[in-house]
């Protein structure tokens, strides 16, 4: 029998829906995807990248040709996106029933997508697609604002994030992030910039919740982390 896409639920109240919800934020190459995904293994339930979701946009209006800045209700009407299991089980994010995966690692997506971000219309859009996949069971959630806007009466919420530096190494160390032959110095100029947009744009900035328990995983393995938060979440 063919594998059926996570189905969310709308009926439950708004309370039950936050306290299904672990939000995890931080900035760029802060761990906090590796994190996010191997404590969604951990506890066996699902696991939802909302910038997989900005890169996607971001993607689907590069394959357009359309400029970030004219993107409007109509365009993005267009996109449906749904977590659905792969091949090998894992839940995926699907954009019009296609899985997309090494499209959103380029570095033209990936700088789309900050980009893409600073956009109402699309943070208003993608809004109701992240708020709509909470739900009767627990989730995972990771990006910039899950804690402060999409959901800010999460029942748990970290802000993970580590030195500039180190950050830097883990985005070299990533492939497909960075174009070939960039530096350290060069990768850390860039998060730098990013850390700026994003923490400056008036829609959703980047910021801890004032209820987030703040990790620095500079110096900590990713099983360290995750075994922190699972303290937190038991």
């Amino acid at each position: 029998m063919a594998s059926r896409p996570v189905r969310f639920f709308f009926e439950m109240s708004e309370w039950k829906k936050m306290s299904n919800v672990i939000a995890i934020d931080g900035p760029a190459a802060s761990g906090k995807s590796t994190v996010a995904r191997m404590l969604a293994e951990r506890f066996g339930i699902a696991y939802v990248n909302t910038g997989s979701l900005y890169r996607a946009v971001a993607y689907a209006a590069l394959r357009a040709g359309m400029e970030f800045s004219r993107l409007d209700r109509d365009f993005l009407a267009q996109l449906q996106f749904d977590y659905a299991p792969d091949e090998n089980g894992a839940f995926t994010l699907r954009m019009n029933g296609v899985f997309l995966r090494e499209e959103l690692r380029s570095p033209e997506v990936a700088a789309g997508a900050s980009a893409v971000a600073t956009l109402p219309v699309v943070r208003e859009a993608l809004l109701d697609v992240q708020r709509s996949m909470a739900g009767e069971r627990m989730i995972v959630m990771e990006g910039r604002d899950i804690g402060t806007v999409v959901f800010p009466d999460a029942r748990y919420k970290f802000f993970v994030t580590a030195t500039p530096e180190e950050r830097a190494r883990r985005r070299l160390a990533q492939s497909g992030e960075v174009a070939a032959g960039a530096t350290l110095e060069e990768v850390a100029r860039e998060i730098a910039a990013r850390d700026k947009q994003d923490s400056e744009r008036k829609t959703a900035p980047l910021k801890p919740a004032e209820d987030a328990i703040r990790i620095d995983t500079t110096g900590r393995t990713i099983a360290e982390v995750v075994e922190m938060i699972a303290a937190y979440v038991k």
